[in-house]
């Protein structure tokens, strides 16, 4: 006899595994099933996706340790500490990195156990509907749900004829295994995951070059913070050329060489010793045997949905990466909420419109609502309050006065209309901006508020002040 569930959630990481909780916490009888290949000690799959395992938090690790050699490598002696020419143990920083996915994913699996979520091992896949709703495949057993979410996730887009061996060649899975810090490497894509793994191995004495098709560098950013995150990444000492088309890529034992064409169509020749390719994700469709029961895709091969992540099959919903709009953990986790909230007969809501971005860089590079390219093509009239964090006591006495914080606000009614900020600490400051968007706030609203000195909060405040030509600090 098949088990019988009220919802299955198929895919175990950020969308999957929060949809999962939150069911459960509304009295729903919950499973998930996960196929990822990375077992754990107990040699299951792994819970918690690519985010977990091999992108979002495994990179911030690597992160946090370049940037701590960086900053005892150049930084130290301005500031009267003396330690000598630090060494980076590559064993070390990848066990540390390992040791933080293994206590996180495994993590879940007390969530799950705490929330009474069943847990299925094994690929979930559609076999037909039923009376009660669907009948699916996972593993190599069947299982009933009255409703079913979708949570597949993405992966990495490969280049046509580019044989990824994650050794030499890699994507975001071996580019965060890399055990030796190459003498030359190139990356192939200058977006997020370029820029964060680039700088990595720059941090740790790697010469960088990023290759990026787009005639621009970071087109969906602002055009200010594209424009001063290219003069820091270059100052720092990334080669980052856009406009690029790649040609032929031959791989040695030991090497690789790219073949291509700067944007006047010069033809150049990139020797390294490894290469990342990272062009972006694709959503993770395949075996669900969508075909069979009709569940529509886009022409992106994504699963179809509507504003509230419903299917046009009764009972089948979909979320995060394998649907529209960002591919971002934070986006999936709301659609995740909003989903099983509607279930429960509850008013669910995700607003795509305000889903914060951030790269960590250093500096952190975050925004969230409209750009000024937006507005302006848009044709809508807008205010603008620019503040650099130079004129900040915090990020002065931090030694991070690079970068500034870029308020647009409505030339009327004063609404914030997009927070863009390049900077320490961005990351945790965008939550700020965040919010004030969410609540329709405006700048006068922000300029009011009083924020503690000495903060990096400040230059947020100071950027509403500056909205009105009255900042105070700067």
């Amino acid at each position: 006899m098949s088990k019988e569930f009220d919802i299955l959630v198929i895919g175990g990481g950020p969308g999957g595994y929060v949809a999962a909780i939150r069911a459960a916490q509304l009295g729903f009888k919950v499973a998930c099933c996960e196929s990822n290949p990375y077992a754990d000690p107990k040699g299951e799959p792994r819970l918690g996706g690519t985010c977990l395992n091999v992108g979002c938090i495994p990179s911030k690790a690597l992160l946090h340790t370049s940037h701590l050699f960086a900053e005892a490598t150049h930084a130290f002696a301005g500031q009267g500490i003396e330690i000598g020419a630090p060494k980076i143990d590559i064993a070390k920083m990848l066990a540390r990195k390992n040791g933080i996915v293994e206590q996180l994913t495994g993590g879940i699996k007390g969530l799950f156990k705490k929330n009474k979520v069943t847990f299925l091992p094994g690929h979930g896949a559609f076999v037909a509907r039923t009376d009660k709703g669907w009948k699916l495949g996972v593993g190599s057993e069947e299982v009933e749900a009255g409703q079913v979410i979708v949570a597949t996730g993405s992966r990495a887009r490969h280049l046509p004829n580019v044989q990824i061996d994650n050794k030499i060649v890699c994507d975001n899975v071996g580019a965060l295994d890399i055990d030796a810090v190459p003498g030359k490497l190139a990356i192939i894509g200058a977006g997020v995951i370029g820029l964060e793994m680039g700088s990595v191995w720059q941090r740790l004495g790697a010469e960088v070059t990023l290759l990026e098709a787009a005639p621009g560098f970071l087109p969906a950013a602002d055009v200010d913070i594209a424009k001063e995150a290219l003069k820091i990444f270059t100052k720092q000492g990334l080669a980052i050329h856009t406009g690029v088309n790649i040609g032929e890529i031959k791989t040695g034992q030991n090497d690789v060489s790219i073949a291509w064409q700067d944007k006047d169509g010069k033809d150049l020749r990139l020797d390294a010793d490894r290469l990342i390719v990272s062009v972006g994700r694709i959503p993770n469709t395949e075996g669900l045997n969508a075909a069979a029961v009709g569940l529509e895709l886009t022409e992106r091969g994504q699963i179809d949905v509507d504003e509230h992540c419903k299917t046009h099959l009764p009972g089948v919903w979909a979320i995060g990466d394998v649907v529209r709009g960002p591919m971002l953990a934070h986006k999936a986790m709301e659609e995740a909420v909003m989903v099983a909230e509607i279930i429960a007969g509850q008013a669910g809501h995700a607003n795509l419109d305000l889903i914060p971005g951030v790269i960590y860089t250093t500096p952190e590079i975050a925004w969230v609502g409209k750009t000024e390219q937006e507005l302006k093509a848009a044709g809508i009239a807008y205010k603008t309050g620019k503040v650099p964090f130079l004129a900040n006591g915090r990020a002065l006495g931090i030694g991070a006065p690079e970068g500034f914080v870029k308020m647009l606000a409505d030339a009327g009614t004063d609404r914030i209309l997009g927070i863009h900020i390049i900077g320490a600490g961005a990351s945790d400051l965008i939550a700020e901006a965040t919010v004030a968007l969410e609540f329709a706030g405006a700048s006068e609203d922000l300029a009011r508020i009083c924020h503690a000195h000495p903060t990096l909060s400040e230059v947020l405040h100071e950027s509403a002040l500056a909205c009105d030509k009255r900042a105070l600090h700067f």
